[in-house]
């Protein structure tokens, strides 16, 4: 046992001196969390840039919809947000002509879209009438398109009819809202022909119909059906 018990520590002895090299250090908790703040700064910059903004004008959106701006209109936009909380006339008028040239750009991009959908609906379904994809002319938004009027009608409406029929009579343009077509295009196409809207004025677009979608709501509508607004100073005004 004791020659056993030598021959081993001999062995140990003989055996070259090995040093072995520490495994690569994980990354430690502060690691991770720099890394998340760097990819949320860098994640906010990019936010910010979108709406022409810098990275202090956009922490002091976040921190506005914190309060109770954010409690009571949720849904806010960046420019909308700061705007309306703008300090002085300086940054009200800036933020106003930020949201002057986003929104100039989305429409024309919309209404170009719309143009494209409307000839494509045009060669597939000539014998149907088109119903607005986009439906833009009654969005609270300070680009307006000839001043058209937005006629808000419900289903069983009988002097919703009659006020359709006299304003086709003035060939003037307007865009026609159903409140409760649930996005139903059936329904409002079937409500068009009910009120012997001109399919031909519809197909040139000089009468739209729309889904509400919630614009009535939207706009503080109140009062009866029918319902005309008209823009006015950048606000929408029943007639």
């Amino acid at each position: 046992m004791r020659i056993l018990f030598f021959c081993q520590l001999t062995l140990i002895a003989l055996l070259p001196h090995t040093v072995h090299a520490a495994p690569e250090t994980a990354l430690t908790a502060t690691d991770t969390t720099e890394a998340q703040t760097s990819q949320v700064k860098q994640s906010s910059l990019e936010s910010a840039a979108r709406w022409g903004l810098d990275e202090t004008e956009w922490a002091r959106f976040k921190d506005l919809m914190q309060g109770p701006l954010g409690l009571q209109s949720p849904h806010l936009d960046p420019l909308s947000a700061l705007g309306i909380e703008a300090r002085d006339d300086a940054e009200r008028t800036r933020y106003a002509e930020l949201q002057v040239q986003m929104e100039t750009a989305r429409v024309t991009k919309l209404l170009a879209y719309q143009n494209a959908y409307d000839q494509a609906y045009k060669r597939l379904y000539p014998d149907i009438l088109p119903v607005n994809l986009i439906g833009t002319a009654a969005q609270v938004s300070p680009v307006t398109a000839n001043n058209r009027a937005a006629v808000f009608v419900t289903l069983d409406c009988k002097a919703c009819d009659e006020l359709i029929k006299r304003m086709q009579g003035t060939h003037q343009p307007f865009d026609i809202y159903l409140i409760d077509s649930h996005g139903n295009d059936d329904r409002i196409r079937t409500w068009a022909r009910k009120s012997a809207i001109d399919p031909v004025k519809v197909r040139s677009r000089q009468i739209t119909l729309n889904h509400d979608q919630g614009r009535w709501v939207r706009l503080d509508g109140q009062g009866d059906f029918p319902a005309v607004l008209r823009q006015h100073n950048g606000k929408w005004v029943r007639q």
